[in-house]
């Protein structure tokens, strides 16, 4: 099910046998020049769909919520399109999902991200979330769990096999692909200069746009293609599916120890 194209009673139906809900979260950021600006909320919320047509075939379904489409990009300002959340908006944000689902009863809250700058405000976010039960001593009636698509089993070593050389840290091939197999028709016919990008540290916009002038990190993006990016959708949605089914499986939190 896709929370956003269902209704209220649907979705009060899919609790009574489910209380899992997963959540794509990206950014939107420059990737380069032939990259999507979408690119790091668009590799999660493909899979994620993708994953769910294959539970409906199963006769399983999953829940897939809207897609947290803006992140932590700060350092990637210094380029036209990108949009940018401060951390602390971001993890308000990010809460506010939270307890609006949890409210409704999902008791499993499931976080797929596209984007590496994301992953420690996330982090610090369900910290967050998690301490103002500890302090009150009472026991969260929901767990929350964050995976990145790369992460996913298997999905890392398909990247290294496809792209052994020129994969890089952004605007990867492998994200490219992703968002090409999906995309057909937003294929970008460019051939960077130079063909692998350099590598370096990531500070603010300014130094960012400085040390990576067309905006890739060590990457080749040239060896994308839709055949490779809708291997690894099949893959992901395969290996997404696995684990939001063990996450859903965690026994329920004991009750309250005084």
């Amino acid at each position: 099910m896709i929370l956003h194209v269902s209704t209220w009673p649907e979705i009060e139906r899919f609790l009574s046998a489910s209380k899992t809900v997963i959540i794509p979260i990206g950014s939107n950021e420059q990737h380069g020049p032939t990259g999507l600006l979408g690119t790091d909320w668009l590799c999660p919320e493909i899979i994620a769909h993708a994953a769910e047509k294959l539970a409906a075939e199963q006769g399983e379904p999953v829940l897939i919520a809207p897609t947290f489409n803006i992140g932590m990009a700060q350092h990637h300002l210094g380029f036209a399109g990108t949009i940018s959340l401060r951390p602390s908006t971001f993890m308000a944000a990010i809460e506010d999902w939270v307890m609006s689902l949890a409210r409704h009863g999902f008791e499993r809250i499931y976080f797929l991200n596209g984007h590496g700058g994301n992953i420690a405000t996330i982090e610090a976010t369900f910290s967050e979330i998690y301490a103002r039960y500890s302090y009150r001593g009472e026991v969260c009636p929901f767990a929350l769990k964050l995976t990145n698509w790369w992460d996913l089993s298997g999905i890392a070593k398909m990247c290294s096999v496809m792209f052994p050389t020129g994969h890089g840290s952004h605007a990867t091939p492998s994200e490219i692909a992703i968002t090409y197999a999906a995309y057909p028709d937003q294929v970008r016919d460019v051939v960077p200069d130079p063909k692998i990008a350099p590598n370096g540290p990531i500070r603010e916009a300014a130094d960012y746009r400085a040390r990576f002038p067309d905006g890739r990190i060590g990457s080749d993006p040239t060896l994308a293609s839709i055949e490779k990016g809708q291997q690894l959708i099949d893959a992901a949605a395969i290996s997404l599916l696995k684990d939001a089914a063990r996450f859903s499986a965690e026994p329920v939190p004991p009750k309250a120890v005084s």
